[in-house]
């Protein structure tokens, strides 16, 4: 599924994206839900993960398991919004390395601006997810992932909440081989680069900073 979006229509995302895009939600109700949409989204993002078969022991008998195999996670947030998902998948992926990278949006061209990036140093041999609430222009996805392909990373999945057409386009025009994994495809970009209808500003949400 290489370059393509996967809007997860699952009906617990869709109820619970609904709840999160009202603006009524409170700082307290909106983080509980981003953590719970996260869980379900690792749950579809991880679906083609390869199983391997090992002995154990149950309380009855022996038996043959499957468990994991191949390559393990890194789970990279992009700052400070990430963080949101990050915790949530980490609920399920309590393994998962983790790797963060700071990016922040230059309101005049909305260019996507590094200041901080700390990757795992075996990066190059996991499987990689990275984590944005929204792909709005792409400018901030297309950044974090030439960051991580710098470090090493070859099998890398984009997991957000939201998505607008042109942050869509932008990634694949960018990083076609990377897959798309999102709670919904909303409209359009507004002039300002925010998602239509979309939910407002996810970090100031999450953190209450406005």
């Amino acid at each position: 599924m290489s370059g393509t979006l996967k809007v997860v229509d699952h009906p617990l995302v869709q109820h619970k994206l609904t709840q999160l895009r009202r603006k009524e939600t409170e700082t307290r109700d909106f983080r509980r839900l981003v953590r719970e949409i996260a869980m379900l989204l690792a749950y579809e993002a991880t679906r083609d993960c390869s199983l391997t078969t090992v002995e154990i022991e149950t309380p009855i008998q022996k038996m043959r398991a499957r468990t994991l195999a191949g390559k393990e996670l890194c789970l990279v947030s992009v700052l400070r919004a990430g963080n949101g998902i990050l915790d949530g998948m980490l609920e399920i992926l309590p393994a998962a390395r983790v790797g963060h990278i700071g990016l922040y949006r230059d309101p005049q061209t909305l260019a996507a601006v590094e200041y901080y990036c700390k990757l795992p140093e075996d990066i190059a041999q996991r499987d990689v997810l990275v984590l944005d609430p929204m792909l709005a222009t792409g400018h901030s996805a297309v950044a974090a992932i030439k960051r991580v392909k710098q470090a090493g990373a070859s099998t890398i999945k984009f997991v957000c909440l939201l998505a607008a057409p042109e942050g869509v386009q932008e990634m694949q025009t960018h990083h076609a081989d990377v897959p798309i994994f999102a709670a919904a495809q909303d409209s359009h970009l507004n002039d300002h680069g925010y998602i239509i209808p979309g939910l407002g500003d996810a970090g100031d949400r999450l953190f209450g900073t406005k």
